[in-house]
């Protein structure tokens, strides 16, 4: 007689072993869990920060360019001219320059009493009131540097130095010690993350600098700000308008290249984790098959009953594949769960917007039936081969 087994009840008698075995079918369901969870994780992580690090970049703009000295063959530093902001200013794309000086020797204190090596790793630099627009910057507190208060003992704070000075609130008595001098602080800037040397200093201006510190007028480093189309192009202009003659000893260099090369970073990182996560799944895929070779031998009994009520090798083999299936399923889905919850979990913590790619969700998932397919191929051939007589005699 020709035996049928319905696809409505196959999955009945495919779950018989899962309720029967609670215990070994969740260890089994973990494992796959944990090895998806870690795919899916990484993935969003990944996709997460990359957005907000690519959001970052358009924010901060790709058309910042920065002209530094550079050194002669034998390492001794080259200063740029005096005039080299001005030329730069005339080459065609650039739409704003702001030269800045490392004054050398010079330390800031909160006060007088602080000991000279104490310094912080905070610098003085002369800067013109150029700066703030050029960056694109904005303050945090107070003003910033300007035509008249650039002739004064006055100074604006980078982020990090105002953190480290300790100071919080400005008003006329918030003073800072540069040199021997008392300057008062005008105004404290938000964060530069295309220019951390800025986060770092205090900023005086030029005409003081020259006045009580002897400041010669050659800057160390020019931020330009350039048209985005021809940013390319203007950087290859750049080291010969600064000093036409000695292009070899400028350097120009564009600071969201920094940035974009991390993304390069988190991608072999992600490849990294992602194999990590492919070798828990499939540890975890050697579990089910080993699971589920146990179940074949442990209920040989109800295999040789089933087959000799008439169930066909093919209804055997269908059960104990199905079975598979059923584990990496709900192995899949919780993996999916719990990934999805780490991304979220993560990218709160960081102030990323999360993000879980489609994608990830459906490979994760068919990479769980794909194991859960592969692990279950093996027990379901063997109980298929067991013989009626055999199954019963040995149960």
């Amino acid at each position: 007689m020709y035996s049928r087994l319905a696809v409505r009840d196959l999955l009945p008698v495919a779950a018989i072993g899962l309720r029967t075995r609670p215990g070994r079918a969740a260890l089994s369901v973990l494992g796959i869990a944990a090895g998806i969870a870690a795919i899916v994780a990484v993935l969003g992580i990944a996709r997460s920060s990359q957005s907000d690090l690519i959001a970052r970049i358009d924010r901060l703009g790709t058309n910042l360019l920065t002209v530094t000295n550079g050194r002669t063959p034998s390492g001794a530093d080259v200063d740029l001219p005096t005039t080299a902001a001005a030329t730069i200013g005339r080459t065609d794309g650039v739409l704003a320059t702001a030269a800045t000086a490392e004054l050398p020797g010079l330390r800031v204190y909160r006060t007088d009493r602080i000991p000279a090596y104490r310094t912080n790793g905070l610098a003085v630099r002369a800067a013109d009131a150029r700066l703030l627009p050029t960056l694109d910057g904005r303050m945090a507190r107070g003003t910033f540097l300007n035509d008249a208060t650039a002739r004064y003992p006055t100074t604006v704070l980078g982020h990090s130095a105002a953190q480290q000075l300790g100071i919080a609130q400005l008003g006329p008595a918030t003073r800072v010690y540069i040199g021997g001098y008392w300057f008062v602080v005008v105004g404290v800037l938000q964060p530069f993350e295309l220019a951390p040397e800025i986060d770092q200093a205090a900023l005086v201006g030029f005409p003081i600098a020259t006045d009580l510190f002897g400041y010669d007028g050659h800057p160390n480093s020019i931020f330009v700000r350039t048209d985005t189309a021809r940013t390319a192009a203007v950087a290859r202009l750049l080291a010969r308008a600064a000093d036409p003659g000695h292009p070899e000893t400028v350097t120009v260099s564009r600071p969201s290249d920094a940035l974009a090369a991390r993304l390069v970073v988190a991608d072999a990182t992600t490849a990294l984790f992602l194999g990590l996560g492919a070798v828990a799944l499939l540890v975890a895929g050697i579990g089910i098959a080993n699971v589920m070779v146990i179940s074949v031998l442990e209920r040989r009994g109800e295999i040789g009953l089933r087959r000799a009520l008439g169930a066909a090798r093919r209804h055997v083999a269908a059960q104990f594949l199905t079975e598979s299936l059923i584990i990496a399923a709900l192995g899949g889905v919780a993996g999916i769960g719990l990934g999805t919850v780490a991304t979220h979990a993560v990218a709160a913590q960081r102030g990323w917007q999360p993000l879980v790619p489609a994608a990830a969700v459906v490979a994760a998932f068919g990479a769980a039936i794909l194991i859960g397919a592969v692990a279950g191929l093996y027990p379901a051939a063997r109980a298929a081969r067991l013989s009626p007589t055999e199954a019963v005699r040995t149960a």
